[in-house]
């Protein structure tokens, strides 16, 4: 059986297909943050740089947005368990309009939340795991409160990238509370435009690649070997589906996971204590693109809650996508698959090792 998308309707709240149309619309008063992928984004800032004195250029303080997800979803959360050790909602946006119209995105409007990760630092902060959760899982989205103080009631079946666009940010957090019974200490969101900026700012990142790539809608051309990509071409690696796997979400997730670990090796092999002024402009940069939660939303903050993972090496950085199987009714679909995930979370939740059965996904992408 194939899986490429195929369009088709599913639920009111799918604003997508696998290859398909996006068509979600979402209206913000204010200032826009959106983004896409960024573990690396927040790590950038919290591994790598952040005992270099960030907290000296309180001028860019002002760059921060924050979320209070306290105020947002109230008391209805899991408990925060002593063995849970830190975990952080890493979200990416998609939104088409402003400066990331010019990154050859696309042409669709709205926002949706295309990638998303749950980065895990068990107890002792020296290592950690992200796990990938794919945008076409169909999930039950709990009853959430939005910005604006209006209520959008609990909804099954629908896609796991339809509930920013619905209910907003603080509903994504929710969600994936819900799934995983794990309470987020952290989110984080960071936009197109600002995931190209820091990577230039670093002056690229270093991939390598097994076969060659050529992906017409996301502009990548890359021949099989090792190659120093800009923000333009990192941006474009990260988006790219088409020519890989089976053209789904699924196989993107594995060039994410790869470029997350080359990231995070490239900053921290850089002297940012020796370098003030690049330290300045990689923080001035990367504020400028991020959304937190209002705990972090300070330079101060996110200096202090950085230099408690340095020693976070990103070699032995686990990275895992949520295990998942084609959905039985709508094979472009994929649904947690059990006892697998359930396995997953319950490890990240009690701080014991994620046993291997439970990072197996019936669903591949086709790699």
């Amino acid at each position: 059986m194939s899986h490429v998308s195929t369009p088709r309707p599913s639920d009111s709240d799918a604003p997508s297909r696998r290859g398909g149309n996006r068509r979600r619309k979402r209206g913000r008063t204010g200032k826009r943050r959106t983004g896409r992928w960024i573990l690396l984004s927040l790590a950038a800032v919290l591994v790598a740089g952040a005992g270099t004195g960030y907290w000296l250029y309180r001028g860019i303080d002002g760059n921060l947005d924050g979320v209070d997800l306290d105020r947002a979803i109230g008391d209805d959360r899991p408990e925060k368990l002593p063995t849970s050790g830190q975990n952080i909602l890493i979200l990416g946006s998609d939104s088409r309009a402003g400066a990331n119209a010019e990154l050859n995105t696309g042409t669709v409007s709205g926002a949706r939340s295309d990638t998303a990760l749950v980065m895990h630092i068990p107890e002792g902060r020296t290592e950690a795991v992200a796990i990938s959760i794919p945008r076409d899982t169909l999930v039950t989205r709990p009853e959430c409160t939005t910005s604006d103080g209006s209520t959008v009631a609990s909804a099954q079946r629908v896609m796991f990238n339809s509930v920013y666009s619905k209910a907003g940010p603080a509903c994504v957090v929710k969600t994936v509370e819900k799934m995983s019974g794990i309470r987020m200490d952290h989110y984080v969101e960071v936009d197109f435009a600002g995931f190209k900026d820091l990577v230039d700012a670093i002056g690229g990142v270093t991939v390598t690649v097994d076969q060659d790539i050529k992906d017409t809608s996301s502009g990548l051309e890359l021949t099989a070997g090792t190659h120093k990509l800009n923000g333009t071409q990192s941006l474009q690696f990260v988006r790219t589906r088409h020519g890989i796997g089976d053209g789904s979400d699924l196989g993107r997730i594995s060039l994410q996971q790869q470029f997350m670990l080359a990231l995070l090796s490239e900053i921290k092999k850089q002297d940012l204590l020796g370098s003030p002024v690049k330290a300045y402009k990689i923080a001035d940069q990367l504020t400028a693109a991020l959304t937190t939660d209002s705990e972090l939303a300070s330079l101060t903050a996110l200096a202090t809650f950085g230099r408690s993972l340095n020693g976070v090496d990103p070699a032995t950085m686990e990275t895992i996508m949520l295990p998942v199987a084609y959905d039985k009714t709508d094979p472009n679909r994929v649904v947690a698959a059990e006892p697998q995930a359930t396995t997953l979370w319950k490890a990240l939740r009690t701080g014991t090792t994620i046993p291997d059965s439970a990072k197996k996904s019936p669903a591949t992408g086709g790699n």
